[in-house]
């Protein structure tokens, strides 16, 4: 084994190496440099997460997440919804003319295209994760915290999907560890983004738990860090930290070849714990902060085998003191 100095040193030198890969001069205008950079930019955990797997299926990682960046960040990108529609509408007929071998001159739908190929990837999960934005165009808050978990499931539970089929994995345990895990991730994502959303006067926490602790849009608007908001963002959260226990504890009846794809459950669970740390405030500026520590802890969980095994919060999140 290296002493700690070393490890940390490789893991470092690892991902430098892994990064300037995509950005070496004799690739910089290649479509999978622009996926890898796409979801750098606008995915920057789940970026350090496709670093980390195999040559044979990093490149199908990338192009699968940055196909999820794009059909997310129309959202934030087209403020009109016939706009919004219309892009979401040239993502749904690219993913048809993919699977006719008709390729765009899109660099995001070139690399889909290559992955579709090799992996034989199934169209329906990814026409969910266009769906999903789809249906959120007609209503921008959520009524329930069931709407908000089914939401997650269609955003983020089909990336993990589609990267099982990548690598071969058809096994209903880990499809299930898939599920929990999109949610979980899926949930923490609504809460991590109310300051961004707040700033467009956006409320993206359920009505439904809203009501039950009498906190009004306007108070989450105005970044309140008043113990009712608290409340809620607990409850959301516990839901959250309901689902990544569920997948943890089937990690022992997953295939090997599964464990690394379920690497982001590291990152989830640092960001509830932090949460927990501060008392559900969200608008914390704590929780604006990257997580420098987290290359090096996906890394290590890499290594140890534990991807689902991370650091568990110090008490149960739903037993708050």
């Amino acid at each position: 084994m290296f002493p700690l100095n070393n490890r940390l040193t490789v893991i470092g030198s690892r991902n430098s190496c892994l990064i300037k890969r995509f950005y070496s001069s004799d690739s910089l205008m290649s479509s999978e440099n622009y996926c890898a950079n796409l979801v750098r930019k606008h995915d920057y955990e789940n970026f350090l997460c496709c670093l980390l797997l195999s040559n044979a299926v990093r490149s199908t990682a990338f192009a699968v997440r940055g196909f999820n960046v794009e059909v997310a960040k129309v959202e934030d990108q087209v403020s009109e919804s016939r706009l919004a529609q219309m892009r979401l509408q040239f993502w749904i007929e690219t993913l048809d003319n993919l699977f006719k071998e008709n390729v765009p001159q899109h660099p995001v739908a070139q690399e889909l295209y290559k992955a579709i190929q090799r992996h034989k990837l199934q169209k329906h999960h990814l026409r969910s994760l266009v769906s999903a934005r789809v249906g959120r165009l007609s209503s921008v808050t959520f009524p329930t915290l069931e709407a908000v978990e089914q939401y997650a499931e269609s955003s983020v539970s089909p990336v993990y999907y589609l990267l099982l089929q990548a690598v071969g994995v058809q096994n209903v345990h880990a499809d299930h560890a898939a599920s929990h895990l999109g949610k979980a991730q899926g949930i923490v994502n609504t809460v991590r983004g109310l300051p961004h959303h707040c700033t467009r006067r956006i409320v993206m926490l359920p009505q439904d738990v809203l009501t039950r602790h009498s906190v009004a849009h306007e108070s989450v608007i105005r970044g309140s860090r008043d113990q009712p908001v608290r409340d809620v963002v607990f409850e959301v959260a516990t839901r959250a930290k309901q689902h990544l226990d569920k997948a943890r504890s089937i990690k022992d009846k997953l295939p090997k070849e599964a464990h690394v794809l379920l690497l982001p459950a590291a990152a989830t669970s640092w960001y509830l714990e932090k949460l927990q740390q501060l008392d559900f405030d969200v608008f914390h500026p704590k929780l604006q902060r990257r997580n420098q520590l987290l290359p090096w802890t996906l890394y290590l969980n890499k290594l140890l085998k534990r991807c689902l095994s991370t650091k568990r919060l110090k008490n149960e999140i739903s037993c708050k003191t």
